[in-house]
């Protein structure tokens, strides 16, 4: 509303003296189209093994269905820019690549905690009840960001900003106050196809769609099981997540490398060995990964993406880190060593 002028001034202010890179301000309803786009993809089975997607498909489809009093979103982006060419370690097969968002820190923690005190303060100065959410909650956060002017999605599917580029964390605050809502953001995509011819698995079926089956993201990540035989010689050297369709990203060139220490790369994540990851046992990668969003996916799964990688690498050096995982108890890890030993023994 007009006579919010003032207040919504200051909570920018705020926002960014937290260390946000970017806010704005949309209604509740204001993305009335993202529930029927996320009942195709859902029906379409994009999600792939992502149940609670489809099981909270409701909540997730506007926020009055996750919390019906809300009426306003405050959608803040937190920039984790890297320093590094995240394409930089293409063809080096005795690399592992690790997703630039896990180069350090755990994002959820620090950025929940901005968003509380944030919260504190709206509420401190104007009342309302609120409600903050990382990621993790039935969030449509890529639409309400663009509806709140902080980019537009991308035909990656993802945010982009002409500031930050495709390198934003998002978070959002549910109000209950109903204050002035910015201007949505135009698509500024274009004619460019940057981020579908780059990906290695065609997980593009039109450009704004992803299909998780096919995405690295997905199957170095959220998958459990064995990941498909098409998709194993496509990972090349990736161990976790992918980058390729964000980092092809023209609007990237605009993006000043992220400052916020949390986010900074850890040298040992940056260009970690295979041959080292390999040994890993529980305890040794809790260690490594203390603190870090790959703990979460287990050793297990870590390995089995490690020993795709070694089966890509051509390394003949790597056979005897390779062969000491064919009688693990996971099956899903000793079938991935036999099928890396094939590899590696082929290439000899």
């Amino acid at each position: 509303m007009a006579g919010d002028a003032p207040l919504i001034a200051a909570l920018k202010a705020e926002a960014l003296a937290l260390g946000f890179a970017d806010i704005g301000i949309t209604a509740a309803g204001a993305v009335p189209q993202a529930g029927a786009r996320l009942r195709r993809w859902l029906a379409d089975g994009c999600h792939g093994d992502m149940i609670w997607m489809e099981n909270r498909a409701d909540e997730r489809a506007s926020p009055a269905g996750l919390w019906p009093e809300v009426r306003s979103v405050i959608m803040l982006g937190t920039s984790y820019a890297p320093p590094l060419d995240p394409l930089r370690l293409a063809g080096q097969g005795d690399t592992g690549v690790i997703s630039v968002y896990a180069w350090n820190r755990d994002y959820h923690d620090l950025i929940k905690k901005r968003l509380k005190t944030l919260a504190r303060w709206l509420v401190g100065q104007a009342g309302g009840d609120v409600k903050v959410f990382v990621d993790t909650a039935p969030v449509m956060e890529k639409p309400l960001a663009a509806a709140a002017g902080l980019g537009w999605q991308g035909k990656h599917s993802n945010l982009v900003s002409r500031s930050h580029g495709s390198w934003l964390f998002l978070g959002a605050i549910y109000t209950t106050l109903d204050l002035a809502a910015d201007a949505p953001h135009a698509d500024r995509c274009g004619s460019c196809t940057r981020c579908q011819t780059a990906c290695p698995t065609d997980a593009f079926p039109e450009p704004y769609r992803l299909d998780a089956r096919r995405c690295l993201a997905y199957l170095t990540i959220e998958h459990a099981g064995p990941i498909p035989a098409e998709f194993r010689g496509p990972m090349a050297n990736r161990i976790y997540g992918c980058d390729d369709c964000l980092s092809v990203c023209p609007w990237n060139r605009f993006a000043k490398a992220t400052e916020e220490p949390a986010f900074l790369p850890r040298a040992e994540l940056t260009a970690p060995k295979l041959a080292e990851l390999l040994r890993l046992d529980d305890v040794a990668f809790r260690a490594l990964f203390s603190g870090s969003a790959i703990k979460r996916i287990g050793v297990a799964r870590f390995i089995r993406n490690c020993l795709y990688a070694a089966g890509n690498s051509g390394a003949a050096a790597l056979l005897p880190a390779v062969a000491a995982h064919l009688g693990s108890d996971d099956a899903v890890v000793a079938e991935a060593a036999a099928w890396a030993m094939d590899q590696l023994e082929g290439a000899t």
